[in-house]
């Protein structure tokens, strides 16, 4: 992907910034004019990015979480989501669909397949202990 414009962004990992966040990441993504609907995808899938970071990478405490967005010449947009948190063990059962680690704070265990739903590819690298990157691609356009 040849990128015409990128951004990077860090915060707090405090649930109030989990709406800045996606605001933030839709308001850089208007500039390959996309529909309102393919927005609201991008807004629900970095939502589901960050809260992960923070409720599961930061379980233990606040941290940082990182944002790195690039738009590309092919009309795609690349998000990355990182943080330096807890990490996760096993990224094919984390992926699945109702699997949580945390069960009795009723979470639903759908963040990541929300994820896929919304957006074109949806990749996670992770190492227990040093932290976690979803990395999500968008076709916003044609070339």
């Amino acid at each position: 992907m040849q990128i015409i414009n990128q951004m990077k962004l860090d915060f707090l990992s405090i649930p109030e910034n989990e709406a800045f966040a996606r605001v933030a990441v839709s308001a850089f993504a208007v500039q390959l004019d996309p529909t309102l609907d393919v927005l609201a995808d991008i807004k629900t899938a970095v939502s589901e990015a960050v809260t992960n970071a923070i409720v599961h990478g930061y379980a233990d405490g606040p941290g940082t979480v990182s944002i790195r967005a690039a738009l590309g010449e092919d009309g795609t947009l690349e998000i990355a989501v990182s943080d330096r948190g807890r990490g996760i063990a096993d990224i094919a059962q984390a992926m699945q669909p109702f699997f949580t680690t945390q069960p009795e704070k009723e979470r639903s265990g759908m963040g990541f397949s929300v994820m896929q739903t919304f957006m074109d590819a949806v990749d996670v690298d992770s190492t227990p202990g040093k932290g976690t990157t979803v990395t999500m691609h968008k076709r916003l356009r044609d070339r």
